[in-house]
């Protein structure tokens, strides 16, 4: 899949490539860690290398359009996070009121901040973030039809992603590790089901509204032990079909933005519910200075308790997020997600500033506390670290 992804990055029309405008940016990065890693096999420190070009090209009055946007990361300890992936390779077809897209795309849906309950579309790329924010690009068509009344997107999804992990060498990953080459799926089609997505939004006032009904393959897999082929213990991630009803509000109140996802989700036999819910209140000028301050409170539930695929299900997240609207549009966010049942915490600090006009230096951290035995996060108690990015833009 690498040498493809690979190939097709290379042998793009030069014609083609040389009509439009070029941007992005290419980076280095170091992540600290505080702990000894507790695996033979990984470092305690890690350098890597990456680059997220875009080209962009419209015509037809701008009608028509084309974008290509691959990544590329070389990791110097984990062969798992060295990868190549098309983000879009989009063709788009504009007219009054529909837009038709066709090709490898990105969709983002949701209004939260600790998680993104209805965000279906794309899967996750877990070597990039730990946080879900980073996405796989998705094989789809896509027709949005504008009305007065509301947007309605239809997708056809022909492929899956499957999720990406950290191998053996890397940090962050679970005990056992996950053997990505041993992946099963319910559907008989396996990656190649045809998923298929709906979604209507809409915006009343101080209100935004999202309705999306989902039904294909599971982005987040379940997992089972196994063997891999060294005869060590493994994860098997295992895609089961899924039907999933979800809603997203968003409702601005002055200083106030009230946030909720839930999703209704069938999978098998089984459903389930889960939700997030919570506000992020902004105190514009801190002290009549440049400053904003927004405080952050979030719910998170997931009805299957224990049983979840996901760590958080009856938690708090508590942030506060400070824009400093400096001409280096520097931020700090800051936030916790405390487990109600178990005491356990998880830190996390996102920070950036643009040192210059083509140089950005992001920094992140990420501390697991009080993590007890038994708990998803187990596997990460000692993988506490700093992250930092020097980010060039061209």
């Amino acid at each position: 899949m690498r040498a493809r992804l690979l190939a097709l990055l290379l042998c793009m029309p030069g014609s083609l490539l040389a009509t439009g405008e070029w941007s992005g940016h290419i980076a280095i990065e170091g992540q600290l860690f505080s702990h000894e890693p507790r695996f033979p096999a990984q470092k305690r420190n890690n350098l890597s290398l990456s680059a997220s070009p875009e080209y962009f090209r419209n015509w037809d009055n701008e009608n028509q359009g084309f974008v290509f946007h691959p990544f590329v990361r070389y990791d110097s300890s984990d062969e798992e996070r060295s990868h190549v992936d098309i983000r879009e390779l989009m063709y788009y077809l504009n007219r009054d009121d529909w837009e038709f897209r066709a090709g490898i795309g990105k969709v983002f849906w949701g209004v939260t901040e600790s998680q993104h309950l209805v965000d279906i579309i794309n899967q996750t790329d877990l070597v990039e973030s730990l946080d879900g924010e980073e996405k796989l690009g998705q094989p789809m068509l896509n027709l949005s039809i504008v009305r007065d009344w509301g947007t309605s997107d239809i997708f056809i999804l022909p492929g899956f992603r499957p999720r990406t992990f950290p191998g053996p060498e890397g940090r962050l990953r679970t005990e056992p590790y996950v053997d990505t080459d041993l992946e099963q799926y319910s559907s008989d089609d396996k990656d190649r089901h045809i998923d298929y997505a709906l979604r209507y939004s809409h915006s009343i006032d101080d209100w935004d509204i999202g309705l999306s009904y989902f039904y294909g393959t599971n982005r987040n897999p379940r997992f089972i032990a196994g063997v891999g082929s060294n005869a060590e213990p493994v994860l098997i991630p295992i895609y089961d079909l899924l039907h999933q009803t979800g809603l997203d509000l968003q409702w601005v109140s002055g200083d106030w933005l009230w946030k909720l996802e839930t999703v209704h989700q069938r999978i098998q036999q089984s459903s389930h519910n889960a939700l997030t819910f919570g506000f992020e209140y902004t105190w514009v000028g801190v002290n009549d200075s440049a400053i904003d301050l927004g405080l952050i409170s979030e719910y998170l539930y997931d009805s299957r308790g224990k049983l979840a695929t996901t760590p958080f299900q009856r938690d708090i997240m508590l942030g506060a997020r400070l824009v400093f609207n400096d001409t280096q549009s520097s931020e700090i966010l800051a936030g916790v997600i405390l487990d109600q049942d178990s005491s356990e915490q998880f830190y996390s600090v996102e920070a950036s500033t643009r040192l210059t006009d083509n140089w950005k230096l992001n920094v992140e951290a990420r501390i697991f506390s009080n993590i007890n035995p038994g708990s998803s996060l187990y596997s990460l108690r000692d993988d506490d670290f700093i992250q930092l990015e020097l980010r060039y833009y061209f």
